[in-house]
């Protein structure tokens, strides 16, 4: 399957694994890049430089197929944030290609460029699409409503929003959001994207180190088991339908500060949750999706049911128009 993202990436399959902040370590994402898609370490993994290099280098033991590396910036540079740090160490081991999200990446553009890296920048709106493009950002991910994470303030779907970030960008796109099989790649397609992102569906594997209560949970749920908050602190997000989630919606009808809520959204208590299996002590970060998992697979497995099932479609499809 060929499409601009598959040439421009040199990649087999127009398919993307999520940064998935905790869980995008090296074993999964290798996993995802072997298997023909990209996959993809997150960098805030890895709060010193040296573990993050060792990262990086451990992919490349892992898989000599291209891979991405998600930096998520905060909306302002920090003082002590490690995003420079990253991206030395990210040119210095000649990785391929970088995922940025949160501010504007034209500041890193030019070192990217100079480096031969490809730059994808991951947006929630229409007018951010068209500002990354402007930045020099080779490509763009577009989610909608229904992802996991970090969706757009306005709650406009994948649907609408992947529709129209394909007509109005000249870049290519990955669609994601609502995305877990083959029906999925070709609706994105159909759309004018030129690929997909999945996150929730990679959580559910084999390879991902989320502790198995988490991906038990995910094959039983459905649509219906996510909840959006953080709205009142503008970082929405859509997570698991839990203890702590309901807490936090609690919490932020009665006015609650960013501080008061930290003792609920910590990324630190997130983390310990999801390796030690927690169900309803944190905020866990989940798509829609789910109402379409029902099994936990290898990635390879994942990549090969979607393609397998994309093409059944088309010809599908193609028999229909004839």
């Amino acid at each position: 399957m060929k499409t601009r993202i598959t040439e421009l990436l040199n990649i087999k399959y127009p398919i993307m694994q999520g940064g998935l902040q905790h869980l995008g370590t090296p074993e999964l994402a290798s996993a995802v890049s072997n298997a023909g898609g990209l996959g993809t370490i997150n960098a805030t993994i890895y709060p010193a430089i040296p573990e993050f290099r060792d990262a990086i280098r451990k992919m490349k033991l892992l898989t000599s197929n291209p891979f991405c590396v998600n930096v998520s910036m905060l909306p302002t540079m920090m003082p002590g944030e490690l995003t420079p740090e990253y991206f030395k160490v990210i040119v210095e081991e000649g990785v391929a290609v970088v995922e940025t999200a949160g501010r504007d990446p034209k500041e890193f553009v030019p070192m990217l460029k100079a480096a031969g890296i490809k730059l994808i920048h991951k947006v929630a709106a229409v007018k951010y699409a068209k500002k990354a493009e402007e930045a020099g950002a080779d490509m763009v991910t577009i989610v909608g409503v229904e992802c996991a994470g970090h969706p757009g303030m306005d709650d406009i779907t994948t649907m609408i929003l992947g529709n129209k970030v394909a007509k109005t960008v000249k870049i290519p796109v990955f669609i994601g959001g609502g995305i877990a099989d083959g029906k999925g790649l070709v609706a994105a397609l159909a759309l004018g994207g030129d690929g997909i992102v999945m996150g929730t569906r990679f959580v559910a594997t084999q390879e991902c180190i989320i502790h198995p209560n988490f991906k038990q949970w995910m094959v039983e749920a459905s649509e219906n088991d996510t909840i959006l908050i953080q709205r009142s602190i503008k970082n929405m997000i859509r997570a698991m339908k839990n203890e702590a989630a309901l807490k936090c919606l609690e919490m932020e009808q009665q006015g609650a500060t960013l501080q008061e809520l930290l003792t609920i959204i910590s990324g630190k208590k997130s983390k310990a949750c999801v390796m030690e299996g927690d169900l309803q002590g944190s905020i866990f970060a989940t798509g829609q999706v789910m109402g379409l998992i029902d099994e936990i697979k290898p990635a390879k497995q994942v990549i090969e049911d979607v393609i397998s099932e994309a093409e059944s479609v088309l010809a599908r499809l193609e028999a229909i128009r004839s």
